[in-house]
């Protein structure tokens, strides 16, 4: 083989000299490694080390995954899942109708060590590590809760752009950026853009039972940072926060980045369901996703929810009410907000704009009770310095002249159809091996492996479904600790009504495949 300095110099590298460096590679990391990982992962680590070794410099092109995928003797497939990995962590940049680069500027994270490649749990300690990340740092960052694509067939949380009236939306902006308001360019230091405020004050109203007026709501860049709000007001460091166990994983890293204790507490059909433990306990705040829990789907009961209003009154701690996706409901008797029902001011109800219009968007909204307003305010200007003002001023417009609504029920018709046929084909083909929950709201389904035809690896179901241009999670990743349930969260909000059929029947044939025999 040529000496490595040749990969140093040149701004290109041929496929049978990279072929040959990562052959080199993937034995080594199939000699070090405990147990043996996929091959997409063995290749991803090899292409990985070469790069952060200097073997590969920035800038230098890669050969096509067809060329690579040829020259390894693997399938096209393999490569392009690792290629996409890399390139979502930032060590590869696509260049569209030129190719894919070494980035210039590469993360800081150092050549992976053995025992550091094995996924770890939200509850795991870091492991050592040359960066210089605190404890929570490593803690928060041990493993993404994104995807490689977030906008591709079943991925949780992505909705349809295709729906979305683009030319209204941006004729509504231009308005506003045509006869500029200097007020408008501001930070917004009263909470947010007070037309907007009364607008989603009367829609929560009406349509979710919350008890509510304009001032108490504050626009927020979305649920993420209404819950960071939350937990640096509410809470000091080393507070006890329950959150449901599996649940949502963006609460998760933002409770823990303030310092909580995270004590997981369990779901059932009803919702979160305490132990007698759990009722001992003294939680400074709970987080609950009570009209569509993230992400099984179940929607709390109301002695479940007046249960949960009694303890918090009894232990003064505060709940944050989580109404991720409470507009897109099918079926079922709809219960009012858990805001709605409390009397003792002790409910902060946080919603988003994500869902309903775009995740782009960033905005959502906090009602906090009347007496927390004005720290709420302070904090939020303080902490954030909030802005998007002229934004917020076409969005009250938008509201304001019927579109929203108008797109909510179009979307809705969109999405019952996509979800019916999404549960018909997958039970269709996998019958009593797996149970859907979910299917009465929001935009995803559940599917719940049988334990009864054997152990199902669905981080691996995962891997596959990413290697055939698919997104789903393993029900896994949602739990802290030891998972009490192995699944798939399948987003159906993405996927076009017409391709729903042949994405499924691939699924499904996927899944399969992977099910023990």
């Amino acid at each position: 083989m040529e000496p490595i300095h040749r990969f140093l110099n040149s701004r290109t590298v041929r496929s049978l000299d990279l072929s040959e460096l990562l052959l080199t590679e993937l034995q080594r990391v199939d000699t070090e490694s405990s147990g043996l990982p996929p091959l997409n992962r063995r290749l991803y680590l090899s292409l990985r080390t070469a790069i952060l070794s200097g073997r590969i410099t920035a800038g230098v092109q890669l050969p096509s995954t067809r060329d690579l995928a040829r020259d390894l003797d693997v399938s096209r497939n393999t490569v392009m899942s690792a290629i996409n990995q890399l390139t979502a962590e930032g060590y590869l940049t696509a260049r569209q109708g030129s190719g894919t680069f070494v980035s210039d500027t590469l993360p800081d994270l150092g050549p992976l060590t053995p025992a550091a490649r094995g996924r770890r749990s939200a509850t795991d300690a870091p492991a050592e590590s040359p960066c210089e990340l605190s404890r929570r740092g490593a803690l928060l960052t041990a493993q993404s809760g994104s995807a490689d694509y977030e906008v591709q067939p079943f991925a949780p949380g992505a909705i349809e752009f295709a729906e979305f009236p683009v030319q209204v939306w941006q004729k509504l902006q231009a308005k506003y950026w045509r006869g500029v308001d200097r007020d408008l360019l501001d930070y917004g230091q009263k909470g947010g853009y007070m037309p907007l405020r009364a607008a989603v004050a009367q829609y929560l109203s009406l349509s979710r039972s919350v008890r509510v007026t304009p001032e108490q709501v504050l626009i927020t860049s979305g649920t993420q940072q209404s819950i960071d709000l939350a937990a640096r007001l509410l809470t000091d460091h080393d507070d006890e926060a329950w959150v449901e166990n599996p649940g949502y994983w963006g609460a998760t890293r933002a409770l823990q980045a303030a310092g909580l204790r995270l004590r997981p507490i369990e779901v059932d059909a009803e919702g979160i369901a305490p132990s007698t433990a759990d009722w001992q306990s003294k939680p400074r705040l709970i987080y609950v996703t009570p009209s569509h829990q993230y992400p099984l789907g179940h929607v709390m009961s109301l002695q479940r929810r007046r249960t949960l209003l009694r303890f918090a009154a009894q232990q003064r701690c505060w709940i944050f009410e989580d109404d991720y996706d409470s507009e897109f409901r099918f079926g079922g008797r709809p219960f009012a907000s858990l805001q709605g029902l409390d009397t003792d001011a002790q409910v902060l109800y946080s919603g988003t704009f994500s869902k309903v219009m775009y995740p782009g968007i960033r905005l959502g909204y906090l009602v906090v009770p009347e007496h927390l307003l004005d720290a709420f305010k302070t904090g939020l200007y303080d902490l954030y310095r909030p802005g998007q003002l002229m934004l917020q001023a076409a969005l009250t417009d938008f509201i304001a002249e019927g579109h929203l609504n108008t797109l909510i029920r179009r979307l809705r018709v969109a999405y019952q159809a996509r979800r019916d046929e999404l549960a018909r084909r997958v039970q269709r083909c996998l019958g009593n091996r797996v149970a859907i929950s979910g299917q009465e709201s929001g935009l995803h389904l559940c599917l719940l492996f049988n334990p009864d035809y054997g152990d199902v690896d669905d981080e691996a179901i995962a891997r596959a479904a990413d290697a055939q241009g698919m997104t789903v999670r393993p029900l896994s990743r949602y739990y802290l600790g030891v998972p009490q349930q192995r699944g798939l969260i399948l987003g159906y909000g993405y996927v076009p009504t017409e391709r729903v059929p042949p994405w499924a029947q691939k699924l499904c044939e996927l899944v399969r495949a992977q099910l023990p025999a």
